[in-house]
């Protein structure tokens, strides 16, 4: 399934478009984050790696998800 990666800091979003259902939850949750119109249209230095994280728990079709990036 195709995929795209989105890294800043120590998290990585992951975005899988085939299953995404565009209900806007990430839209409404971060828009500094999430701008449809917009390309990148991902910027997910625009916020905290816990918001991310909270948001992309709350995504309905799991088009969403995330990684965390090792540090040294």
């Amino acid at each position: 399934m195709e995929t795209h990666e989105y890294a800043a800091g120590e998290i990585t979003v992951i975005w899988q478009p085939k299953k995404c259902i565009h209900a806007g939850v990430c839209v409404k949750t971060l828009p500094k984050v999430y701008n449809p119109k917009e390309r990148p249209w991902l910027k997910p230095e625009n916020a905290a790696a816990e918001e991310l994280k909270n948001q992309i728990d709350l995504c309905p079709s799991g088009a969403l998800s995330y990684k965390f990036n090792k540090t040294i």
